[in-house]
């Protein structure tokens, strides 16, 4: 099973709205005789990957490893379950059922006289496919923030000094991360302060009063959703860029339509990278936080920080989470944390 899950990491960034999947196929020796992963949306699942490169019957009475329940419906690709029972599989070892309610690979397979083994890693079977969870048993957008502070929580000092907080191997790692979503969400603040160019393949801008230069670097990449206040005008045009048109809420743009309509439009996952007023903004529809620190301290209130969005009288009120990794960048760390 820790063979599939690295397989299925090869595709990370490319399978959306696909899952993360990947395939070992040992023969009645117990020998591993193919491999496989699913490597983009619309080709082949990471089951048939491996079971194609076969010649017919060298699979037979064998045992095939996935870190997902294999699909037994028709998509954009026929179902899994056929091939595998076609190939005379013995047994069939999953780590994790497929949340989507179509699929019922388990049954379809016990039903053919093959014996499934499941629950197999499928703690690290699910934190794989996290994001994938969320999009088939929420149907929302799985919601993740990226900060880089210092110890004190300072993303910049007062007057918006903030290059560099973190160091070069942790900046790093956040271009790894970027690519694991499928886009990234900031703020005009963030563009019209720091021009950033932040590539990436789907970008998405909040700009309510439409203040920020289409001329700006953050806009000569990409495809862009630009979300704006309904009662304005886009005054130019941008092929890249698609502008909408977002209602107001609380005094700002209207966080749960934005990622409503960020689903619709098929953005499964997205990252916001923001200042402290927007990370707030989202925190009550974050899943997942990425926080890299460096050890350093501002040592002044009136610097930025990373969460700057209410006032708070009773340390009860604050929003909990739960640390689920550390890992060093040297000089910085970086704590991975998910919502209790």
């Amino acid at each position: 099973m820790n063979i599939c899950l690295e397989l299925a990491m090869k595709g990370r960034g490319k399978t959306s709205p696909n899952p993360l999947v990947g395939c070992v196929v040992l023969d009645k020796d117990g020998e591993i005789i193919s491999t496989g992963y699913h490597s983009k949306c619309g080709e082949n699942h990471a089951e048939r990957d491996a079971l194609l490169k076969l010649e017919k019957g060298q699979a037979k009475g064998g045992i095939l490893y996935v870190n997902l329940e294999p699909c037994s419906h028709y998509g954009k690709t026929p179902p899994c379950t056929d091939l595998i029972i076609e190939h005379g599989l013995k047994t069939v070892v999953i780590g994790m059922r497929d949340p989507n309610p179509k699929v019922d690979g388990v049954s379809k397979l016990r039903a053919a006289g093959i014996e499934v083994i499941e629950g197999v890693m499928v703690d690290e079977c699910r934190k794989l496919n996290e994001v994938f969870i969320v999009n088939q048993s929420e149907r929302r957008t799985f919601v993740a923030i990226k900060t880089a502070t210092t110890l004190d929580g300072k993303i910049a000092t007062s007057n918006g000094s903030s290059k560099w907080i973190t160091s070069e191997l942790a900046r790093n790692e956040v271009k790894i991360i970027r690519e694991k979503y499928d886009a990234i969400l900031t703020s005009s603040v963030t563009v019209n302060s720091d021009n950033p160019t932040m590539l990436h393949a789907k970008k998405v801008i909040l700009d309510r009063n439409l203040s920020t230069d289409l001329a700006a670097k953050f806009y000569q990449h990409g495809e862009i959703f630009v979300f704006y206040d309904e009662k304005l005008t886009p005054k130019s045009d941008k092929n890249n860029v698609t502008f909408i048109k977002c209602p107001l809420k609380d005094g700002g743009l209207d966080i749960e339509f934005i990622l409503k309509e960020l689903y619709n439009r098929g953005v499964m996952s997205v990252l916001v990278e923001s200042g402290g007023r927007l990370n707030g903004a989202f925190l009550a529809y974050t899943d997942k936080i990425y926080n890299f620190i460096a050890p350093k301290i501002v040592g002044d209130n009136k610097a930025k920080s990373s969460f700057d969005y209410r006032d708070v009288f009773d340390i009860s009120e604050a929003e909990v989470f739960e640390l689920s990794e550390v890992v060093k960048f040297l000089p910085d760390i970086l704590l991975i944390l998910h919502r209790k």
